[in-house]
């Protein structure tokens, strides 16, 4: 299954509007309470909690924030995707939310994302849903270390079903170099679990896990890999584990 090209553009589109507004901003002169931050990346397979979501090629992503000095910030994210009825060949990700110091080195982040499909097949079914997260995050030593939650309630588009996903993240720099290296384990219980919703069986529930490197090569252009795998059946270009590359460029 091979990424559509429509999809591709539609991505590509998507980073290109969020390149053009970023001038624009700076021309209003936005109050320097406003921050604007933005990202575009290309990656060989768009894995979304260890499922690929780009049938196992590649997918260009792109994102755009702007956050204000008292923590709120609101921003957007993009990808493309391999192209189905349901979902389409777009996912488009609003959100919004609060970060900030809630006691000495911890860090609150906590907000609320709605997935859309603006491509799908209009007589597919729903398929966008609103998911409220939340993560604390210090350092631990020289690594830092996040534990996150993100829960989706019951919604037409999960089944009339919610969704409960808890996760971990390790991040630390070795020093004297540009690399750093970084670890994720994650657990599933609810409608968005693997097996389930690509109806291979009951279970609701699956542990994803990862660990790469990445390092930042010029300005804002970083490189990376990482393996990645998920609990259950294992489905090439699907489910089963897999290297992931990533070129990004933040600005």
């Amino acid at each position: 299954m091979l990424t559509s090209v429509r999809s591709l553009l539609a991505a590509t589109a998507f980073a290109g509007a969020v390149f053009a507004a970023t001038p624009a901003m700076a021309e209003e002169e936005a109050p320097s309470d406003f921050t604007v931050s933005g990202n575009v990346a290309i990656v060989t397979d768009y894995r979304f909690r260890g499922a690929s979501l780009s049938g196992g090629d590649f997918a260009i992503q792109g994102g755009l924030s702007v956050a204000h000095s008292s923590g709120f910030y609101v921003g957007t994210w993009a990808s493309s995707l391999e192209d189905t009825p349901l979902y389409g060949e777009m996912e488009l990700d609003l959100y919004g939310g609060w970060k900030g110091e809630v006691a000495s080195g911890l860090t609150l982040d906590a907000g609320l994302t709605y997935f859309v499909y603006p491509s799908k097949d209009s007589g597919a079914g729903p398929s966008a849903y609103f998911e409220p997260y939340a993560k604390l995050s210090g350092q631990l030593g020289p690594v830092g270390a996040t534990l996150g939650v993100a829960y989706a309630w019951d919604q037409d588009s999960l089944g009339s079903q919610d969704n409960l996903y808890v996760f971990t993240d390790f991040s630390a720099g070795i020093p004297g170099t540009p690399v750093s290296l970084s670890a994720h384990l994650g657990y599933t219980d609810g409608a968005l679990a693997p097996d389930y919703v690509n109806g291979f069986n009951n279970d609701k529930t699956a542990f994803d896990w990862s660990i790469g490197a990445s390092a930042t090569v010029l300005g804002g252009l970083t490189v990376g890999v990482q393996y990645i795998g998920v609990e259950g059946r294992s489905v090439k270009n699907l489910t089963n584990d897999t290297v992931v590359g990533t070129l990004s460029y933040s600005f």
